[in-house]
């Protein structure tokens, strides 16, 4: 027998009302679980673009007054590379084109903050990279080029950084152990709702075998029922994260208060990566619930 769309559809649909209440259980397990996944995601994203700046042996900066002199940058440089607490060639320049650049790449999601931004307005920095790297050594020549003319404030990472990369980790871990367990019911919710729909209609399917319909024929409308729990949970869950993504920003210090982490939550952009893989995971889920249960009821 050939199976056509429109049969697909009226069948699906009809499994879907008449088991309404399991149905939207069943979206609303993968829904959670999906969005506890992304949200795992978006956090790891963040905490590694926040921190991108400090990766590669880089433990503090050195933001000079947009107004500072040539002299004065010449000197902050002078005593940076003449320091023996530091090395020679970790001190590196970032002028305010440079920053500039990595201004627009950071806030890329804000069209209208960079609008605001030119690049004269933004400091030049030294990025240093100091020999011992122990806190102590790091706050002590952070202190110390706070005084210095010309600069207008210096950011070190060290411990900060670490505690929050190590409570994200953990985070992370937890959210997906949860996660990956509510997948999991999610998947026996989906079984079980096609597994009720196949018994409800055992009549009709053992019938349509005896008229010589394939397992396919029957299997099809059950596996696109189980298919569109899937597309519903992953719509809710992307909507979810949609909402939440701006909330959580607005939560957050800002970059004057904890410039370290001002670019904790990811850009829109960054975030479509993980909405691809939480539809993939989605479709899976319930195609792939819906297609074990079919075929295990039709091997009985």
């Amino acid at each position: 027998m050939a199976i056509r769309p429109g049969y697909v559809a009226r069948e699906t649909g009809n499994n879907l009302v008449r088991n309404f209440t399991i149905t939207l259980a069943s979206i609303m397990t993968v829904a959670v679980s999906l969005a506890l996944v992304g949200a795992s995601l978006m956090a790891q994203q963040g905490v590694e673009r926040a921190t991108r700046r400090w990766q590669g042996g880089i433990e503090f900066i050195v933001f000079l007054n947009p107004e500072a002199t040539p002299e004065q940058i010449k000197a902050v440089e002078d005593d940076l590379k003449n320091n023996p607490q530091i090395d020679q060639n970790g001190v590196t320049f970032v002028d305010k084109q440079a920053a500039y650049a990595e201004f627009k790449e950071l806030f890329r999601d804000s069209p209208e903050m960079i609008d605001s931004v030119t690049p004269e307005i933004l400091p030049a920095s030294f990025r240093v990279e100091p020999k011992d790297k122990t806190a102590d050594t790091i706050t002590a020549l952070s202190d110390l080029y706070k005084t210095k003319p010309g600069v207008k404030q210096v950011v070190s990472a060290t411990d900060t950084i670490k505690l929050v990369q190590k409570f994200s980790q953990f985070l992370t871990k937890v959210i997906l152990v949860v996660a990956v367990s509510l997948l999991g019911v999610a998947v026996l919710l989906i079984m079980n709702t096609i597994r009720m729909a196949m018994y409800a209609r055992r009549r009709e399917i053992e019938v349509m075998k005896l008229v010589g319909a394939t397992n396919w024929f029957i299997r099809v409308p059950f596996m696109a029922e189980g298919l569109v729990q899937g597309v519903f949970g992953v719509a809710l869950s992307v909507g979810l994260l949609v909402i939440v993504r701006p909330w959580f920003q607005n939560v957050l210090p800002s970059s004057t208060e904890f410039p370290i982490f001002s670019d904790l939550v990811p850009a829109s952009t960054d975030m479509l990566p993980i909405y691809l893989l939480m539809t993939v995971l989605g479709c899976l889920i319930g195609a792939g619930g819906a297609g074990i249960a079919v075929t295990r009821f039709l091997d009985v």
